[in-house]
């Protein structure tokens, strides 16, 4: 790697690589970068094949590529390169007479072209500085669009997680939060669901698939769609957890996932709430004298045992006015503060006790903010929160 000469400490350096055989034209190419005056290294390779291991170590800014290699030549050798480093500036050596040549260069990909013999150091200067321009305009491009088709996928996967509760005469306030773990918003697993049944009765379900990412985020749209198909159908309890346990197994595919949920039907004329635990932790149950974890029985996660299906069911009676709140693991396995102890569920209580009694919104808003003060950083997972407020007074 040879470098060119002393420039402003603000000029850029561009990294170039040379693929030509001929030393004699390598050497006038170097001499012309020299003469430009701009800030340079220069890497030179003679074949397509050693240029393969240049270009996938350091970054490049520009290939000067002659059409004419020992291993590939003409519009093949840009095509080659292109397909190496798509996104890095090429400019093609020609020949006097290769009129068309640098044309074709350009429609097959390269930035721009030179005729060797005809180049002067300004003209050399200013092709390349603009091919890199371009090529760089041309990957922000690129990832502009793939930012934009990462957020209208993402935007789907939460319309799937997320959907629009099934509400009918039910005066019950449904409140929902989910927040994937990951900084780019690729979904994870975790699903919830609100859907009045034709029997006047509220179901809810909120779930976690082991895993992150697209994989765990698509079987956690599935489960979700399928519960709430399952349940207009008129299925309830376990006869529902073996279906969508039958579901996941076969939609997860040779991935080992499984999920954990809970499901909750809530009478509002009992009133009463019945719970199905499929390892999943119990609900919190917020009343005028405070909030407090349920008890309730466990049943096997999703995926796990199939041929168990046994997941027992919890009958709660329900004050005339209060909340349940369903929610994954992700509210409660951050950290506590400054100790690198979790958060757990004795601290979530805590955290709820302290925060001021307003509506429901502010109130899980203003939890999971807190959690996420708490935690500041140092654990990552999805979270979803649902909660259920009545008033049978009102």
């Amino acid at each position: 790697m040879r470098s060119g000469p002393e420039a402003a400490p603000d000029e850029p350096v561009y990294r170039i690589l040379l693929i030509e055989d001929d030393d004699g034209d390598a050497l006038l190419v170097e001499e012309l970068l020299h003469d430009t005056g701009m800030r340079f290294e220069l890497t030179v390779r003679t074949t397509l094949a050693a240029a393969r291991s240049a270009l996938a170590g350091t970054p490049i800014d520009c290939v000067l590529l002659d059409l004419h290699l020992p291993d590939v030549s003409g519009i093949d050798a840009v095509a080659a390169v292109r397909g190496m480093a798509p996104h890095t500036a090429v400019i093609v050596l020609t020949g006097l007479s290769e009129a068309q040549a640098g044309t074709d260069a350009m429609a097959a990909g390269a930035q721009d072209f030179l005729v060797k013999g005809k180049v002067e150091a300004d003209l050399l200067h200013r092709t390349l500085r603009y091919a890199v321009y371009r090529s760089q305009t041309e990957r922000a491009g690129a990832e502009a669009q793939a930012a934009r088709l990462r957020a209208e996928e993402n935007a789907r996967l939460e319309r799937g997680l997320l959907p629009q509760p099934i509400l009918g005469t039910s005066t019950v306030r449904v409140t929902s939060r989910y927040l994937p773990g990951t900084a780019l918003a690729l979904l994870g697993g975790d699903f919830l669901d609100v859907v009045e049944g034709d029997d006047g009765l509220l179901h809810a379900v909120v779930g976690d698939v082991s895993g992150h990412g697209p994989d765990a985020a698509a079987l956690g749209v599935c489960l979700r769609i399928a519960w709430r198909s399952l349940v207009l159908g008129g299925h309830r309890g376990e006869d529902l957890l073996h279906l969508m346990e039958r579901i996941l197994i076969a939609e997860r595919g040779s991935q080992q996932l499984f999920a954990t949920c809970t499901l909750l039907t809530l009478d509002q004329d009992s009133p009463s709430a019945t719970f199905h635990l499929a390892g999943h932790h119990e609900p919190l149950l917020t009343t005028a004298d405070g909030t407090r974890e349920l008890s309730a029985a466990h049943g096997i996660a999703l995926g796990i045992l199939p041929e168990q299906r046994h997941w027992p069911a919890t009958v709660v009676p329900l004050p005339a006015s209060g909340a349940l709140t369903l929610y994954t693991d992700g509210l409660t396995e951050g950290h506590d503060g400054e100790t690198t102890r979790r958060l757990g569920v004795e601290g979530l209580l805590a955290l709820i006790e302290d925060l001021p009694h307003t509506d429901p919104v502010t109130h899980v808003d203003h939890l999971i903010r807190r959690t996420h003060e708490l935690n500041a950083g140092r654990h990552s997972d999805d979270l979803a929160v649902l909660r259920l407020d009545w008033n049978r007074g009102a």
